[in-house]
């Protein structure tokens, strides 16, 4: 257990090995721009068809083949016997077509033999119930037996593959989503994570606010797991499961960082780590982790949802790769995409057929956000057990391409080509610079939000993800940046319904705005403290000053009810959540309600502040017209120049060259000036389609 416990607290006990993970760049040559390859699964086919896939593989322009991460039974098939001689051949293979392989530690699918002898090993769902072998997942990874493991397999992988020329890195476990687990290894661990952070249990009743409903602990020893299913979700303690949620991903952060410790004593240092979180991680923090070189995302843009224009079901959501392809660039300053769907999936609302050339756009738009490897789910649909209904790159029968194929190839076809025309030492263009702009995110204000969202209308997730859209829209280039990142290259800084905050936070927000930048503040930032306490000062305390504002209350309507803002005699709908302002002297208003017994109310202020501006908008709309217009006024006040990109299409520089998507189902003509130079695609993009052109 204190093996278990050391593990968790590797974040902490190791802060200066951050430096060290912050070089994801030294992996990738700036001239390849992106490096392309795909998932192989040779335990799950004949042997004799190895060679055969692999030869293909090549063929079709893929780079590297990603192997091994739900292998761990054919690696280890009786307990502490190896056997890897199946996966040389693989290896081999690959070198005898000139394939990089990406290795991966198995840690995701443990062997039956681990559950069968050792169900400690295994974790527990919320009604106290172990997990049984045969998914993913299941593995309780604070537990002691199961890092012994894991580590013996991992080292037995890193003494084997760590010097070979061909591994040009390695991806650990596989989806990492931080479960939620009950299991008494969990429990303890939970109690140990409790006493580190707060020392003594009458600072943890404090901070819990346990004297409400008879909470109160005498000691570390009676905590438990707060568990939602048996507590109810309306009566959880918000501060113990917000605890939980912290651990949980500091958990998770640190079994990473155990198995990349390990790695690091045999592998040579040409080669990378990382792991491949998905695209909507609510759970697992990439920037909780110490060890990775890089982190990269899984994305799968179409299970089944509506999306833009009566094609979008076809064309999948842009929002995952929107906000990931920024996001996931901490740790390791780049990221790329490590799983991406190559066509319809198995577990979507319904599954359709793609539009031919989708798989391909959503390569590119993964490569417009600055990504440098793209990998494929999987090389060959296979055709038994789980996911048989799982497109694939290949179909069936193993040498027909699928539509998701055929894209694929094309894309790696064309990035070659680019290769040649790109210009990776171009400055980036001055009317971008005069745009740039960031959104400060982290996970912790997802967590306390989303368990007291306070009506049915607030979307958590997608909410910091709604701006990311407008300023994409306005043509500028938005990053995803957390409170320890130097803010001072951006010229705009929007912090979106960041619920938690301090006085060094805001006293931070204060100094990027005198210092000349425009700080864009919405509502529910700041209502709480760090322990997702309300300020006893008032609603949003701290923020008053800086904003030049109280907020003396605010409301939420019926999803059915359209509540009116008026704004330069223009007229906005709104119903999510409305903050009613209370204005100083020197604040401006911009926006004010323009119905409700508030009428007349500010909804929207602006305060000069030092060199630059702090704007507050109150308001949440769906349609996101009232936030656009207010930020479009923002860019032009402050001398920038603004696009009005329609809901769809995104645009991004990388290179020396511009890049374009269509996720919308409608044509859309580019303006572009008489110099510019086509390099793929046409001025016409159609749907699903690709514009690349040089200035």
């Amino acid at each position: 257990m204190r093996k278990s416990i050391l593990l968790l607290l590797l974040p902490l006990l190791l802060p200066a090995l951050r430096g060290a993970a912050q070089r994801g760049k030294t992996f990738f040559p700036a001239g390849d721009l992106i490096t392309t390859g795909i998932y192989y699964y040779p335990e799950h086919w004949d042997e004799k068809l190895w060679e055969r896939d692999i030869r293909h593989i090549a063929d079709m322009g893929f780079e590297f083949v990603h192997l091994a991460e739900f292998a761990w039974f054919r690696m280890e098939p009786e307990e502490g016997r190896f056997n890897f001689a199946w996966l040389d051949k693989v290896v081999k293979l690959c070198e005898k077509y000139r394939l990089k392989v990406i290795m991966c530690t198995p840690s995701a699918t443990t062997p039956v033999w681990m559950r069968t002898r050792y169900p400690e090993t295994f974790i527990m769902n919320s009604q106290y119930i172990r997990g049984e072998h045969g998914t993913r997942g299941q593995g309780c990874i604070v537990n002691t037996k199961y890092q012994q493991f894991v580590e013996r397999v991992v080292t037995e992988m890193a003494t084997r593959y760590g010097r070979r020329h061909s591994v040009i890195g390695w991806q650990l476990d596989n989806e990492p989503d931080a479960k939620p687990d009950f299991s008494p290894a969990s429990q303890a661990a939970f109690r140990q994570w409790l006493q580190e952070k707060y020392k003594s249990v009458d600072s943890l009743n404090a901070a819990w606010g346990t004297a409400f409903w008879s909470q109160w602990y005498s000691s570390f020893e009676q905590i438990t797991i707060p568990n939602v299913q048996l507590v109810g979700w309306w009566g959880t303690n918000p501060h113990a499961l917000l605890d939980f949620k912290r651990y949980a991903a500091d958990a998770q952060a640190a079994f990473l960082d155990f198995q990349a410790k390990t790695l690091r004593k045999f592998i040579a240092k040409e080669q990378f780590i990382t792991t491949n979180y998905t695209a909507v991680s609510p759970g697992a923090d990439p920037r909780r982790t110490r060890l990775l070189d890089l982190a990269t995302y899984t994305a799968y843009p179409n299970g089944g949802s509506s999306n833009i224009g009566e094609s979008g079901f076809r064309l999948g959501n842009p929002k995952l790769l929107l906000f990931a392809g920024e996001y996931f660039k901490d740790p390791g300053g780049v990221t790329g995409v490590m799983e991406i769907q190559p066509g319809p999936v198995n577990w979507g609302s319904f599954n359709p057929l793609l539009f031919p050339g989708t798989v391909r756009m959503w390569l590119y738009h993964s490569f417009a956000t600055g990504g440098r490897l793209a990998c494929s789910y999987r090389y060959r649909q296979i055709n038994y057990s789980a996911e048989q209904y799982h497109g694939a790159v290949m179909q069936t029968d193993g040498v027909t391409l699928s539509q998701g194929g055929e894209d694929y190839k094309e894309f790696m076809g064309e990035i070659k080509k680019l290769r040649q025309q790109a210009d990776t030492s171009a400055a980036v263009p001055a009317a971008l610079v005069n745009r740039s702009t960031a959104i400060l995110w982290n996970l912790e204000n997802f967590w306390t939000l989303d368990y007291q969202q306070q009506t049915r209308q607030w979307d958590t997730w997608n909410y910091p993800v709604k701006f990311m859209q407008i300023g994409k829209s306005l043509g500028a280039p938005v990053e995803v940046l957390s409170e320890k990142a130097d803010w001072s290259k951006y010229k705009f800084l929007i912090v979106p319904a960041y619920e938690m905050a301090d006085s060094a936070l805001v006293s931070k927000w204060e100094a990027y705005a005198r210092n000349g930048g425009q700080l864009v503040i919405t509502c529910r930032t700041a209502a709480k403290n760090r322990n997702g306490h309300l300020w006893e000062a008032g609603w949003a305390a701290p923020l008053r000053k800086l904003i030049g504002a109280d907020i003396t209350s605010f409301d939420m309507l019926p999803d059915y009810y359209k509540g009116d803002v008026l704004m330069k005699q223009q007229h906005y709908h709104w119903n999510n959540w409305g903050d009613l302002l209370r204005p100083a002297a020197n604040t401006a208003v911009l926006a004010q309600y323009d119905n409700q017994f508030y009428k007349g109310t500010p909804a929207v202020i602006k305060r000069q502040l030092g060199k630059g501006a702090v704007t507050y908008i109150g308001v949440d709309t769906d349609d996101a017209r009232l936030e656009k217009d207010i930020l479009r006024d923002i860019y032009t006040s402050a001398g920038a120049t603004t696009e009005d990109y329609p809901p769809g299409i995104f645009v991004y520089w990388r290179d020396g060259m511009y890049i374009a998507v269509n996720y919308s189902s409608e044509d859309y003509t580019m303006n572009m000036s008489d110099r510019a130079r086509i390099l793929i695609g046409e001025k016409r993009i159609k749907p699903a389609g690709v514009l690349v052109w040089k200035e």
